[in-house]
């Protein structure tokens, strides 16, 4: 039986993060591995999926964890990156540096790596990533850059395609994801609400929190902001559910409206017509390869053209799109057993 220790954004209540973990979890429990997870909440991690579960500061718990294991799995998501800070990819590398340092096998599973501002942050994953025994991304970019540096990287899709959603049942609603971001300011914030209220006014209008910490204050913000333009809009808050209740949530909106990755990947899975805010290269990406309309977090940004484009997405070509990006467990299967 193989020992599997996975590193990730995990135990953070992440709603994206967590989703990737529970596909990882349940393909590595059939093939019958003993699996154990670095997480920010070993409790709640162990607790949620029956796993074992070691802290993700605790140094002792990290080096026992590492030295244990026969295979490290790194990802998903976009851990090796310097814009959010360049402590995290610091922690991750560390990682990854020990793990080849005890001789484990590593994979570097469905990540989008970048971006990476700093030279010596681009010289420090080439360097790792060059030992690792399977180097996967999720997009063509990272794909590029590693193969411009020397790597072999395959391409797959994020694991949560893989997931079978059910189909949008339109309610009349309309779902708005927003999470706090450095560049993100009142004056687009309030140009977004006028929009919606302008377009959406006879809607309930929900707002995810896909992340209490990072989005939970950001759509309250939006709440006011909508009720001030139109005191008779309708809206909830939708927080604290567990990863299917918000999945069906979503596959219940007519129109969703997003910034963070996993909210556009789970509305285009259930064939909801919708429009990115693009936060980060990753969610630019996604909506590129998917023929989605983009905001960029500006406030000359024309809210109205966005709209009426959303509005006239195809529903059955977003699903078609969703299911050629099935995610194929073949690569990672010979390494994981």
């Amino acid at each position: 039986m193989a020992k599997v220790l996975l590193s990730g954004y995990y135990g953070y209540e992440n709603f994206g993060d967590e989703a990737i973990l529970a596909v990882i979890i349940d393909h590595l429990q059939r093939l019958g591995a003993d699996i154990t997870v670095i997480s920010h909440n070993p409790a709640a991690t162990a607790g949620a999926y029956g796993v074992k579960s070691v802290k993700n500061f605790s140094l002792f718990q990290l080096i026992n964890a590492i030295y244990s294991c026969d295979i490290l799995i790194s990802g998903g998501g976009s851990l090796l990156q310097d814009v959010t800070s360049i402590k995290s990819l610091l922690y991750y590398s560390f990682i990854i540096w020990l793990a080849k340092l005890c001789k484990k096998k590593v994979i570097i599973f469905a990540q989008g790596i970048g971006p990476l501002q700093k030279d010596f942050s681009k010289k420090l994953v080439r360097s790792l990533l060059a030992k690792c025994d399977l180097v996967t991304v999720r997009d063509i970019k990272s794909r590029e850059f590693l193969q411009n540096a020397g790597i072999t990287a395959e391409l797959v899709s994020d694991p949560v395609f893989s997931v079978d959603l059910p189909r949008s049942r339109t309610e009349n609603i309309v779902g708005i994801q927003l999470r706090a971001f450095k560049t993100l300011n009142e004056e687009f914030l309030f140009n977004l609400a006028k929009q919606v209220a302008i377009d959406f006014g006879d809607k309930k209008i929900e707002l995810y929190v896909f992340q209490k910490a990072l989005d939970l204050d950001i759509c309250l913000t939006f709440e006011k902001m909508l009720k001030a333009i139109d005191p008779n809009i309708q809206t909830e808050i939708i927080h604290s559910l567990s990863k299917n209740d918000i999945i069906i949530k979503i596959s219940r909106l007519e129109y969703m409206i997003a910034m963070r990755f996993h909210a556009v990947l789970v509305a285009i899975k259930t064939g909801v017509k919708t429009l990115a805010i693009n936060y980060d290269a990753k969610v630019a990406k996604l909506a590129y390869e998917a023929f989605l309309p983009l905001l960029t977090i500006s406030v000359d940004e024309d809210f109205a053209t966005a709209f009426d484009k959303m509005k006239k997405l195809n529903s059955d070509e977003l699903l078609d799109f969703a299911n050629s990006k099935k995610f194929e467990w073949a690569l990672f299967d010979p390494l994981l057993r």
